[in-house]
């Protein structure tokens, strides 16, 4: 696996904790709460090697990923019962391809508009993040 020392993503914990609860790792990457909650049940899932772009993989290597993504989203579904799930892929800083999964409710802040990507205005406890984590992973199929 390609890692990047200065990337948050490849060196896991203290960088990654900063806004990451681990979630489990999949078969292209890992899967994590994102700590701002203002949205019950956001997730960021996370290409297991270093790589910036999605061109940057073959075709099997992206189809297994958004095999990856699909399977996370379909846990959120299952889980928070969202009206809909944005996507957002982001990193112009970080380089390193990631996947924002963002529930939205109809009777939520910012339906009908994109998500902030970083407001900061609801975080929780390690042990409410643990309870979102067991949550995903009670309602996660890991695609083979």
């Amino acid at each position: 696996m390609t890692k990047d020392t200065n990337c948050a993503y490849c060196m896991e914990g203290e960088l990654v904790a900063k806004f990451a609860y681990p979630i489990c790792q999949m078969k292209t990457g890992f899967l994590y709460v994102f700590k701002e909650q203002s949205k019950p049940g956001r997730l960021v899932f996370a290409y297991k090697d270093h790589v910036s772009e999605i061109v940057d993989l073959t075709d099997e290597e992206r189809n297994a990923f958004f095999a990856d993504v699909t399977a996370a989203a379909r846990a959120i579904h299952k889980a928070y019962h969202p009206d809909k799930v944005n996507y957002g892929a982001y990193g112009d800083t970080g380089g390193h391809l990631h996947f924002h999964l963002v529930p939205k409710y109809k009777d939520g802040e910012e339906w009908g508009g994109t998500f902030t990507m970083n407001s900061w205005k609801t975080m929780l406890t390690d042990a409410e993040y643990e309870e979102i984590a067991e949550k995903i992973r009670a309602n996660l199929e890991i695609p083979q």
